[in-house]
C-alpha cells in the first residue's frame, strides 16, 4: 500500500510525491492495462516484446559501463 504524509498543510508537494511512488510502482501502467480486456495472445505478444526490450535495454548499459 502505497502512503505520503502531509507535512505543514503542504497537499501539492504530498500529491507529487505520491504520483512519483504510484508511477515507481507500477499502479499507472496497470491501470492503462486493465481498462480494456486483453486476449491472451495479445498479452503473450505484448510481454514478449518489453522482454526483448527490456534486454536490449541492458546490454546497452551493459556495453556502455564497459567501454564498447
Amino acid at each position: 500500500m502505497v502512503g505520503v504524509s502531509v507535512r505543514d498543510n503542504n497537499v501539492e508537494k504530498a500529491l507529487r510525491i505520491l504520483k512519483k511512488k504510484m508511477q515507481r510502482e507500477g499502479v499507472f501502467r496497470e491501470m492503462k492495462l486493465r481498462r480494456h480486456y486483453e486476449k491472451p495472445s495479445e498479452k503473450k505478444l505484448r510481454e514478449k516484446s518489453e522482454s526483448m526490450r527490456r534486454s536490449r535495454k541492458m546490454d546497452r548499459k551493459r556495453r556502455e559501463r564497459d567501454g564498447f
